[in-house]
C-alpha cells in the first residue's frame, strides 16, 4: 500500500512540541540543579586542556595553565588550575607539555593529491609553506587554487607563495637573462594578482633553472612588489658552496631594501667548523643591525636533497641540448661529473632517491653496471633522471647555524620525498638537540619551531599561546618523541605526538587521525 505522507502542519505541530519540552526542561533543570551541574549538563566550552605545562612558543619560562578553547580560538588562559570548567571535551595534559602547533616555513607537496599531510601532523606541523625554491602550481588563478585545497579538507594549514622560476615561465620570460619590457611587466602583474590573492610572498630558487638566468634588475623590481605588499621574499640563494654563499647573500640582502627576506635552509657546502659559520652569521647579524629584515631557517640534516642536475654545469642542462652535448664534450662533461662528485665527498655520498637506482648510493650502482660514476650520471641517470640525498654539509658548522638566534626549523620535506627530513625534522630537535645533546633548552626549541617561524612568516595569529590566539597546538611528553625515519626508510611516521590540535580540532589522537582535514589555505593578512 502507498504510504501517504504526513501533513505539513502535523509534523510543524510536532517540532514544535518538542522545543516547548526542551525548554520546559531546561528550566526545570535550571530550578532544582545547582550552577555546576548545570554547566555540566549544558557545557558552554568547546575544549578545556587541563593539569599541562604550558610551552608557549615566546621562549619564555614554563607555566602552568588551563585552556579554554572555543570556536578555534584560545579564548581563557586560566593560571588558577583549580578552577573547573564544563567543556564538550575535556584532555588532562598531567605530565605533558602543551605547545603551539609547529611551523613549517619551508615545505613540498602536493595538498591536492595528498591532503593528509599525516607526515608532517605526526611530528607536530600544523602549518606548512608551499611553493618553495621558486615552483609554484602553474596557474595564474590563485584563489581558483585555494578553493579546490580548502575543498580538498587538508590535513594541516597552507601558506602560499608565488614562486619566481614559474612566474618566469608562465610569463614567457623562461631563459632569458634579460626580459623584455611587457614580458617583465606581465611577470610583475601576475606576482600583484597572486599577492592580492592571498600569497604570503614571492620564493626563488636562484640555483635552478630558469631561476638562473635572472639578474639583479629583474629580482629588485618583483622585490618592490611584494614589499608593496607587505610580504617576505624567501630564497634558495643562487649558490651555496662555501666560495659563493656570501655573494649569493649578499644578493639576497640587496633585495632586502625593499621587503622582509628568508634565507631558505641555510648550509655552507664544502664548509667546516664553528669559524666558518660565524662569518656567515656576522654578515646577518651586521644586515640586521643596519635595518634588513633577515631571517633564515634550517633543517637538523647534513644531507641536501635535490635533482641530480645540480651535479652537472650549466652548459650541459636546459636550455642547451644533451643530446648535442654528448657527442660534442663528453669527455669534458666526464671529467667535470668527476671532479664534481668527487669534491662533494665522493659516489658513496650522493644517495639516489627516484628512478630505477632508487635506494642505492651512486658508487653501488656504478659497481652493479661495472662501470665508472661519471659514465652512469651521463648515459643511466642524465641530469633530469633521479633526485637524490647528497650529503655534503659539515655537523659543526650546521650546528652553529642552527644555534642562532633568528634562524628556525623547517623541514624542506614533504610526504613522498626519499630522505628523513619530510617526517623526522621537528621530532630530530627535541629527541637529538634537546634531550640527548642538549644543544638547545626546550623552550629555544620550541620557540624556534612555533613564534620564531610565525615571526619569519609575518603570521600574527599563531605559533605562540595567548588568548585571542588560534587554537593550533600540541600535546605530548618529550621522552615519547621519537624520529622513525631514516635515509633506508624514509617514510615512517614520527611517534609520540599524543595530541594534535589544528583550527580548534583534534586532528591526531594518539596514533588516530582524524578522517576529516581541519586544516585550511590561509590568506595574507586575513584573520
Amino acid at each position: 500500500m502507498k504510504q501517504i505522507p504526513r501533513p505539513k502542519y502535523l509534523s510543524k505541530m510536532k517540532r514544535s512540541n518538542k522545543l516547548r519540552l526542551t525548554g520546559f526542561l531546561g528550566a526545570f533543570l535550571f530550578l532544582i540543579l545547582p550552577v555546576h551541574l548545570i554547566a555540566q549538563v549544558f557545557p558552554d566550552k568547546d575544549l578545556v586542556i587541563k593539569n599541562g605545562k604550558i610551552i608557549d612558543g615566546t621562549g619564555g619560562d614554563p607555566y602552568y595553565a588551563t585552556l579554554v578553547i572555543n570556536n578555534g580560538s584560545i579564548t581563557e588562559i586560566q593560571r588558577d588550575t583549580t578552577l573547573q570548567y564544563s567543556a564538550k571535551r575535556t584532555i588532562d595534559a598531567n605530565g605533558h607539555l602543551v605547545t603551539p602547533g609547529f611551523i613549517d616555513t619551508h615545505s613540498h607537496g602536493d595538498p591536492l593529491e595528498t591532503p593528509q599531510f599525516q607526515n608532517f601532523l605526526a611530528m607536530g606541523v600544523t602549518t606548512i609553506s608551499l611553493g618553495q625554491d621558486g615552483f609554484s602550481p602553474e596557474l595564474e588563478d590563485l584563489p581558483g587554487w585555494i578553493n579546490k585545497v580548502n575543498a580538498a579538507r587538508p590535513g594541516v594549514n597552507i601558506i602560499s607563495f608565488a614562486g619566481h622560476n614559474t612566474l618566469r615561465e608562465l610569463s614567457g620570460v623562461g631563459y632569458d637573462s634579460v626580459p623584455a619590457k611587457d614580458k617583465l611587466q606581465l611577470m610583475e602583474n601576475m606576482l600583484e594578482r597572486a599577492m592580492a590573492g592571498g600569497a604570503f610572498g614571492m620564493t626563488t630558487g636562484l640555483e635552478y633553472s630558469p631561476g638562473e638566468f635572472s639578474r639583479k634588475e629583474e629580482l629588485r623590481s618583483l622585490a618592490k612588489i611584494v614589499g608593496r605588499n607587505e610580504g617576505i621574499i624567501m630564497s634558495h640563494m643562487r649558490d651555496e658552496d662555501d666560495d659563493e654563499v656570501e655573494a649569493s647573500l649578499m644578493e639576497l640582502l640587496e633585495m632586502g631594501a625593499y621587503c622582509p627576506v628568508h634565507i631558505s635552509h641555510i648550509k655552507v657546502v664544502y664548509g667546516k667548523g664553528e669559524t666558518r659559520a660565524r662569518e656567515i652569521l656576522d654578515i646577518i647579524n651586521k644586515a640586521r643591525e643596519n635595518g634588513v629584515t633577515v631571517t633564515a631557517d634550517i633543517y637538523p640534516y647534513t644531507a641536501s636533497y635535490t635533482g641530480i642536475a645540480i651535479l652537472f654545469p650549466d652548459w650541459a642542462k636546459q636550455p642547451n641540448n644533451y643530446p648535442e652535448v654528448l657527442s660534442s664534450r663528453r669527455d669534458e662533461l666526464a671529467d667535470f661529473l668527476r671532479n664534481k662528485v668527487n669534491q662533494r665527498n665522493g659516489p658513496g655520498a650522493t644517495l639516489i632517491g627516484t628512478g630505477p637506482f632508487k635506494g642505492q648510493n651512486l658508487a653501488m650502482v656504478a659497481a652493479h653496471l661495472n662501470k665508472p660514476f661519471e659514465d652512469v650520471v651521463i648515459d643511466d641517470i642524465g641530469p633530469y633522471g633521479a633526485g637524490a640525498a647528497h650529503f655534503i654539509m659539515d655537523e659543526v658548522l650546521q650546528r652553529s647555524l642552527l644555534k642562532h638566534p633568528h634562524i628556525n626549523i623547517c623541514s624542506d620535506g614533504s610526504p613522498s620525498m626519499r630522505h628523513p627530513r619530510g617526517y623526522g625534522s621537528f621530532p630530530k630537535i627535541i629527541e637529538t638537540h634537546v634531550l640527548a645533546e642538549n644543544l638547545l633548552k626546550m623552550e629555544e626549541a620550541i620557540h624556534k619551531m612555533t613564534g620564531l617561524a610565525a615571526e619569519a612568516l609575518q603570521l600574527g595569529d599563531r605559533g605562540i599561546i595567548n588568548e585571542g590566539m588560534v587554537a593550533d597546538l600540541l600535546i605530548f611528553r618529550p621522552e615519547d618523541i621519537k624520529e622513525n625515519a631514516t635515509y633506508e626508510d624514509p617514510h615512517v611516521l614520527a611517534g609520540g605526538m599524543q595530541y594534535v590540535i589544528v583550527n580548534g580540532e583534534l586532528a591526531k589522537e594518539n596514533n588516530t587521525f582524524s578522517e576529516n582535514g581541519h586544516g585550511k589555505v590561509l590568506i595574507k593578512n586575513e584573520r
